[in-house]
């Protein structure tokens, strides 16, 4: 059954209380899922809280510029397939953590097993956020490796959790039919506050930001571009990371794409924020997302976004923020020649709008008011 997240009292703060963040991998290898912890710890944080940050060792590394200075980053190392993520250090170091509660953001990996056993250890409130994880796009692949991970331990973790949290009400759906009548809780990814000069007049230029991965669907989203009738001098821009094998795929397809289209590579900090603030619009063409933050990224950019339903914010296509189109390439195709040949009166209306949504409903204040109150129940015991 769910319910969304803000019951209580709007000035409480988390002073006292100690969170621990659990993830997969705490880096940019992490996607979004990593991004949206770190931001998290920074909200827990500016509320009072003191939090941690616990992960799987990646390759040596740290959270990189994700990182937060202040915020510990404890990490277990792997033994074997990183797929698994096997850490069989990761449940003492959580225990010698001692929080208050623990987080797990993602699924399907061996910190499921760690969260669980920590929670039946100390009889503490455990969280899960599946992040999109139980969508059926991503349940119908790697079947074997999720009905052995289902058996091995995600049911017994989901079962051991106080509750489990969604982004969207479509996601609480999906919980509810993998995991039962659970408790759930809604409470959307909270973006970036807006930015000071976000209505300035942007040339025709697309930008796609995220992971490059089979799920993005950028195949489609290169043959729609190269068939669409668009104006003088667009542009699109491509600034992804993914996994070397999903990179070398992606870098061949666009050996055959128009000369207008240009592949950055990861982008992150300044760099990100000068691609943000170029666009037009953003485009995420994807066959699943949880709660995407590149569109929340876009929208406090006041970029209005192009995005399918698999993108769950339906709140942007209300508030006149997005377009909506489908994953084939003709849908494509026709939604970015929409969005291109829009005249400026009605872009920055569509600018205003996403602006509007990154300052309401998925500012960091009303999103921090929500968490606030989710943890202080969840560790009362509500």
């Amino acid at each position: 059954m769910a319910a969304d997240g803000g019951a209580g009292d709007d000035r409480a703060r988390l002073d006292g209380l100690h969170i621990c963040l659990l993830t997969s991998w705490a880096s940019h290898l992490g996607g979004g899922v990593a991004t949206a912890v770190w931001n998290q710890a920074r909200m827990i944080r500016a509320a009072g809280g003191r939090v941690t940050v616990a992960a799987l060792a990646d390759k040596g590394q740290t959270g990189g510029d994700l990182a937060e200075a202040g915020i510990p980053l404890i990490t277990a190392p792997v033994w074997g397939p990183r797929q698994i993520g096997y850490a069989p250090g990761l449940a003492d170091q959580l225990e010698q953590a001692a929080p208050d509660l623990v987080h797990l953001n993602g699924i399907w990996m061996y910190p499921s097993h760690a969260g669980a056993r920590w929670a039946q250890r100390t009889g503490r409130p455990y969280l899960i956020s599946p992040h999109g994880m139980l969508d059926p796009w991503i349940t119908a692949r790697g079947r074997l490796k999720k009905t052995v991970a289902r058996i091995g331990y995600e049911q017994a973790s989901w079962a051991r959790a106080a509750a489990l949290h969604a982004l969207t009400r479509d996601e609480a759906g999906d919980i509810c039919r993998e995991a039962g009548e659970r408790p759930v809780i809604v409470i959307p990814n909270a973006g970036p506050p807006p930015m000071a000069d976000a209505s300035a007049m942007r040339g025709p230029l697309v930008l796609y930001l995220g992971r490059i991965h089979e799920k993005k669907n950028l195949g489609a989203l290169l043959a729609a571009w190269a068939a669409a009738d668009l104006p003088a001098g667009a542009e699109l821009h491509i600034a992804g990371w993914g996994e070397a094998t999903d990179v070398t795929a992606f870098k061949a397809q666009l050996a055959t794409a128009p000369a207008s289209v240009t592949f950055h590579g990861a982008v992150h900090g300044e760099a990100k924020s000068r691609l943000l603030r170029s666009a037009r619009f953003t485009i995420l063409p994807s066959h699943s997302e949880g709660l995407p933050m590149a569109i929340l990224e876009s929208w406090a950019a006041g970029a209005p976004t192009i995005m399918t339903e698999a993108c769950h914010l339906p709140e942007g296509i209300e508030a006149g923020a997005a377009l909506r189109c489908g994953t084939d390439a003709a849908s494509i195709a026709h939604a970015l020649q929409a969005a291109l040949r829009m005249d400026d009166a009605a872009w920055q209306h569509m600018g205003q709008a996403a602006l509007g949504l990154a300052a309401g409903r998925f500012s960091p204040d009303e999103v921090t008011r929500q968490w606030v109150s989710a943890y202080r129940q969840l560790v009362a015991g509500r």
